[in-house]
């Protein structure tokens, strides 16, 4: 059998295995959960009034958004962090050391994020539809939205998630990472219709794929007429495949080189290096 098709293999068993892991791990899974339930709590109790141009609650507007910011956060930080860490126990040079190790590792991680992602939307959806009047599960198109607008948007995040795993090299240096991404909550319309913001925050916005995804999860869970309240007053499915099918592109070109790169350079001295580091930092 091609040594390839072992590793992928081996790779989505990895996955599976992972997934499984996290799931049966009560602490890591709430880990995964605090932040999308911590703001949907917030908008709960918070968010009784309108959405600007139309008659439809904000908190329930914002449903989506928190959504699409869970995705985020799952998907690309958590790549990202596992990358790091794996790179600083020595996982990943444990991994280089066997044929085709590390495409099995990038597919097994890949994989397992992926579906922790999808399985967090899940389980953070699931109780919003009771806590807010106003969102359509129902309808037939609803979840074959949810399901295109997902895999475009793990398509977009997930490579970038690998490219700062790949890039950065202790998990403390992420904290910069987070504190973009946080900027990125504030200026693309995740709790509050983006509409309302200054256009040049509005023309920010729609250059990273956080509010795209945002967007298609809105058209997926919103009525249509809440729509008035988006740019150009409507859901632009097709800019949403164009903004996050860019993305994608760009970002698997980008990650397939760094991830080449970070299995190059990884060796038992950089790992011990790695290593004296976190323990300095401890001590």
């Amino acid at each position: 059998m091609n040594a390839r098709v072992v590793a992928v293999r081996a790779g989505v068993r990895r996955g599976r295995i992972e997934f499984g892991q996290t799931m049966g791990n009560a602490g890591e899974l709430m880990g995964w959960l605090w932040l999308p339930v911590v703001a949907l709590v917030v908008m709960y109790a918070f968010g009784d009034g309108s959405t600007p141009g139309v008659d439809f609650p904000v908190g329930a507007q914002a449903v989506p958004g928190i959504l699409a910011m869970s995705t985020v956060f799952s998907g690309l930080m958590g790549l990202a962090m596992t990358l790091t860490m794996d790179r600083e126990d020595g996982t990943l040079l444990r991994a280089k050391a066997t044929p085709n190790g590390v495409l099995a590792y990038v597919i097994g991680k890949v994989l397992a994020k992926a579906a922790m992602t999808v399985a967090v939307l899940v389980l953070v959806l699931v109780p919003a539809m009771f806590l807010f009047d106003g969102l359509e599960p129902g309808r037939a198109s609803t979840w074959a939205t949810l399901a295109w607008v997902l895999v475009l948007g793990l398509l977009a995040v997930l490579p970038i998630g690998a490219i700062v795993g790949a890039l950065f090299g202790d998990t403390q240096s992420l904290g910069f990472v987070t504190l973009l991404v946080m900027a990125l909550v504030v200026v693309s319309g995740v709790f509050y219709p983006i509409t309302a913001l200054p256009e040049w925050v509005q023309w920010v916005g729609q250059a990273f794929p956080l509010y795209w995804l945002g967007l298609g999860l809105r058209s997926a869970l919103l009525p249509d007429a809440v729509a008035a309240a988006e740019i150009g007053g409507s859901w632009r499915h097709l800019e949403t495949v164009i903004a996050l099918g860019a993305w994608a592109v760009v970002g698997l070109a980008l990650a397939s080189v760094a991830l080449r790169r970070m299995a190059r350079r990884e060796s038992g001295a950089s790992v011990a290096a790695r290593r004296d580091k976190v323990a300095q930092r401890l001590g």
